[in-house]
């Protein structure tokens, strides 16, 4: 059973994102709350397996809470998914460099939210394409002052399953296109996580694109 907690200040958003969720079997929300600050306490509460915290509220909004629950050493298995009306969010790319598991448009629909929980659920990073293409322009723009020592130890071959995962394969197509099986670029993925303190596959995207190992519009 995925465990869920609905942060939006919002009553009926909350209250229609519940029922949505519940329908599926696998899936509970075990707790909510109208804003960042409450969200934070029941998070530490409950500790569930996925958040989905709305951006912008008032009395603690959503991307503060989000900084402190990723900063939690007692919650390094939540899943953060912000929650926002807009795909142009200047925050996004700060959000995602601090370990949020993803972003989702309150437009999304039932089954693709449930299967958004799901998927963050086992430990993958979900962007809508037009917010991941955000995130990667503000990456690829960046200084690259650490490009050297993040690379410099890692091997060939987890260069190139990192370039890989960021240009948003997943670990049955990577192993697919370098003639491995989908375990063992499971291993390599896992060892990258470890290797570059990174908490998920969203935060590699982002070193594969602040690295230069892929760039916008570019072939991998």
């Amino acid at each position: 059973m995925i465990r869920v907690v609905l942060v939006d200040d919002q009553y009926l958003v909350r209250e229609g994102l519940r029922g949505l969720l519940e329908r599926a079997e696998d899936i509970t929300v075990v707790g909510e709350a109208a804003d960042g600050n409450a969200g934070f306490a029941v998070v530490h509460r409950e500790r569930p397996d996925v958040v989905l915290m709305d951006i912008r509220m008032p009395g603690g909004d959503g991307l503060a809470a989000t900084r402190r629950i990723l900063a939690d050493p007692d919650l390094a298995e939540v899943q953060v998914v912000l929650l926002t009306t807009f795909d142009t969010d200047e925050h996004v790319f700060d959000a995602v460099r601090a370990g949020a598991a993803g972003f989702l448009l309150k437009d999304t629909g039932p089954d693709d939210l449930r299967n958004a929980v799901r998927v963050v659920a086992r430990g993958d990073a979900l962007l809508s394409p037009s917010v991941t293409r955000r995130v990667m322009r503000a990456a690829a723009l960046g200084e690259p002052a650490r490009r050297g020592e993040l690379l410099d130890g890692l091997t060939e071959r987890e260069r190139e399953i990192l370039a890989k995962v960021g240009a948003g394969l997943a670990n049955a197509e990577i192993a697919e296109q370098l003639f491995i099986s989908p375990a063992t670029a499971r291993t390599h993925v896992s060892r990258l996580l470890a290797k570059l303190g990174a908490r998920d596959r969203a935060q590699l995207v982002v070193l594969a694109y602040e690295t230069g190992l892929v760039t916008p519009g570019g072939e991998v």
